[in-house]
């Protein structure tokens, strides 16, 4: 025999890394299309809501459109009308409507 049909035979029965090469690249392409910008999503949103100050008009993940009136460590008070407030959690803030005009 000669040596190149030797060494197909031992590659050929023994995993090696190259069967391996399709997995990891699959993780890395899903890695980057879905887990990192869903990431800096989530990032972004809890700096959001750290920085939430009153007067800072937002929107619920309910979709209740609303004025923070008071903030607490892990609730926000929203003005929705007028004599009409709503405590959420904090985490039930899903964006900022707009920035707060000085």
């Amino acid at each position: 025999m000669s040596i190149l049909s030797l060494t197909i035979a031992q590659t050929q029965g023994q995993p090696g890394l190259m069967n391996f090469v399709p997995l990891i690249l699959i993780f890395g392409i899903f890695y980057f299309l879905l887990i990192a910008p869903m990431r800096k999503r989530q990032k972004a949103l809890q700096s959001m809501i750290e920085a939430l100050e009153k007067g800072d008009k937002v929107i619920t993940n309910g979709g209740l459109y609303g004025e923070v009136y008071a903030i607490d460590d892990e609730s926000v008070v929203l003005k929705v009308a007028d004599n009409v407030r709503l405590k959420v959690a904090r985490s039930a803030i899903a964006s900022c409507e707009s920035e707060k005009e000085s």
